[in-house]
């Protein structure tokens, strides 16, 4: 990793992090930018219901007031360039702020937005051009918000000071670039791959490099989940109350050392950032962005020193023509309910608790002529509610458990009726019963996703540098199909076969020693994380060592993980290989009740799916040596 080196950190992974991570940063790391992500599906649900209140909001607005307050002094000083998608909904708003702050403290430092992604203005217009991702599904009759993800050439071109695109050469209207970035909706990874652009000069159709800049934003995106945040193996992370938010030092072809500022707490090891890279991730020979159709399956990750890790051989291809679009709409209410149980049969008490309050508040519907809740979803927490089937036979013994009833119902009325109901538990139902965890439930609005697509030609793009936005135009790039030029991934680079360049040989399933064998939980032989896209989630499982892979492939069949997650996956699962890290990817369609703030579920993400199957039994050859 000779030559020009940048250096890119992550203060934020979603809106509500810790504020220990940009004054960190600064403090510690020598930076050239510092990017925070605080975008979410469930995240711009909440917005576009804040704008909904007040046209002024729809922003990260402790991104403003607690954030930036605290560092514009820092960033004039150290010319660290700042990109964030905190504007949400609104990122005028959001710049707007900022620049009034700028001005009060008397500094000298240039915001820029990223306008375009925001498709509400001409909503009607666009409606025909919507394609649904899901096939038959059918677009809403009032939209909420709906945002199409951008990619990083607007971010490059706003810090080359250049709204018509063409670079940091002064031949821009505006030759100065911006110390600031606020964009709306864009694909996380572009945060990073941006500021790579205008630093390198990469070309927009300089596939791998643009490839490997989206990788370094995708390993930074999530913040400390790159630096042994959520790790699977997690007594092995010191420190989590002064954990280190993760820094990406970047060479020119695109490879990077991922790391973390000195003496702080976490850890960076070929796990964490394994489990980071599978996050949230489907096919991973085919994983779309705006600028590029990424091909991670052989990406190489190898530890280099203390807190260190190298990560290359990302690979890519020609984008599709579309953006993928993030709509919102109002569909009925929900409510909350939560009641702790103790005792002697704990569970069974909760759950007869549920049924009655469900049992009477739909004899009160029906004599109100109210209908029936669209949905239920009761968990008995404490008792292994998740695993379902697979539950611990100890856990449906506890003494101590949570009923949390949760629903949904097209009018409000019916559900103020719902949350009046449930004190009523505290003397006509189970003994024990107590802690009334944050009073009456409040009926709360539904804001359910709908995803589709839209040509980028129909998106006019626009950089605001002081309050104007100016129109952006950028120079058409090849586009490919499905998963390449000719609407089918490159065969060269699939994995599966005899040899990946730059990665590892796919083990042979015959080479899996014979003999007896003995079940051990998949956790003795992976690390493994879940995430989540819209409803549906991915399990990314990688191998502890090469060797492990034939026994975790042979026992982890698409049909064995449907079975597993039968009790919350609806639809199918699809398995890919990941040869680079050992590791495979699962994929769960329809698993999240309806995903994001739509979903009743305690888990409407899949956060615990991956720490579920890691107790999925593997049958291994005894000599291996490993404990049951």
């Amino acid at each position: 990793m000779g030559g020009k080196i940048i250096r890119i950190g992550c203060a934020s992974g979603f809106w509500g992090d810790s504020m220990i991570g940009a004054p960190q940063l600064l403090r510690q790391a020598k930076l050239d930018c510092l990017i925070f992500d605080y975008l979410a599906e469930i995240t711009m649900s909440i917005m576009a219901r804040m704008r909904a209140k007040d046209p002024n909001q729809g922003y990260a607005t402790d991104f403003v007031a607690v954030t930036m307050k605290r560092i514009l002094p820092e960033l004039a000083r150290s010319k660290v360039k700042v990109v964030s998608n905190a504007g949400g909904v609104n990122p005028a708003a959001c710049a707007a702020a900022i620049r009034t702050m700028i001005a009060e403290a008397g500094l000298d430092l240039k915001v820029a937005v990223v306008l375009g992604d925001d498709l509400m203005p001409d909503i009607e217009r666009h409606r025909s051009a919507l394609v649904a991702m899901q096939v038959g599904e059918k677009a809403p009759a009032k939209f909420m918000s709906a945002n199409a993800y951008l990619g990083a050439r607007p971010i490059a071109a706003a810090l080359a000071g250049s709204p018509d695109g063409r670079g940091p050469d002064g031949r821009g209207p505006d030759s100065r670039g911006a110390d600031i970035v606020i964009t709306g909706r864009c694909v996380d990874s572009a945060l990073a791959l941006g500021p790579l652009m205008h630093e390198f000069g990469w070309p927009a159709e300089d596939w791998d490099r643009l490839s490997a800049g989206s990788l370094v934003g995708h390993i930074l995106e999530c913040g400390a989940q790159a630096t042994g945040g959520l790790f699977t193996d997690w007594r092995d992370v010191p420190g989590w109350d002064a954990i280190g938010y993760p820094v990406a030092e970047v060479s020119e072809d695109g490879s990077f050392v991922l790391t973390k500022p000195d003496g702080t707490g976490g850890l960076v090891s070929v796990g964490t950032a394994s489990e980071q890279l599978v996050y949230e991730i489907g096919d991973p020979a085919a994983y779309r962005l705006p600028d590029v159709t990424c091909d991670f399956s052989a990406v190489h990750i190898e530890q280099v020193g203390e807190n260190r890790v190298r990560i290359s051989n990302a690979k890519g291809r020609p984008p599709t023509d579309s953006y993928k679009v993030s709509a919102t709409y109002m569909d009925g209410f929900r409510a909350v309910a939560h009641l702790t149980i103790g005792g002697r049969e704990a569970r069974a008490r909760a759950e007869r608790s549920a049924e009655a309050i469900l049992t009477r508040t739909r004899k009160i519907f029906q004599m109100m002529n109210l209908g029936d809740y669209r949905a239920v979803e009761t968990e008995i927490l404490g008792s292994e509610a998740m695993y379902g089937p697979n539950a611990a036979a100890g856990a449906l013994a506890s003494r101590e458990v949570v009923m949390k009833l949760a629903v949904s119902h097209a009018e409000k009325a019916a559900l103020e009726i719902f949350a009046r109901e449930i004190a009523p538990a505290g003397t006509s139902y189970a003994a024990g019963t107590t802690g009334f965890f944050g009073g009456r439930p409040s009926p709360q609005p539904v804001v359910r996703l709908f995803s589709c697509f839209i040509a980028k030609a129909d998106i006019p793009l626009a950089l605001d540098f002081d309050g104007t936005a100016q129109p952006l135009t950028l120079a058409p790039v090849k586009t490919g199909g499905e998963g390449g030029p000719t609407g089918k991934p490159d065969p060269a680079r699939l994995p599966g076969g005899p040899q990946v360049p730059g990665g590892p040989q796919v083990p042979d399933p015959a080479r899996l020693p014979g003999g007896p064998q003995v079940n051990v939980p998949l956790i003795r032989l992976a690390w493994a994380r879940s995430g989540d896209k819209g409803n549906d989630s991915n399990i990314g499982v990688i191998a502890r060592e090469p060797r492990f892979l034939p026994a975790i492939r042979a026992a982890l069949s698409p049909e064995a993980v449907k079975e597993y997650f039968r009790h919350l996956c609806q639809g199918d699962v699809v398995r890919y290989e990941w040869p680079g890290i050992h590791g495979l990817n699962f994929l769960l369609k329809d698993s999240l009740g309806g995903g994001g703030i739509a979903s009743l579920r305690n888990d409407p993400q899949g956060k615990a799916f991956a720490q579920m199957l890691l107790d999925h039994p593997i049958p291994v050859p005894i000599e291996w040596g490993l404990e049951p």
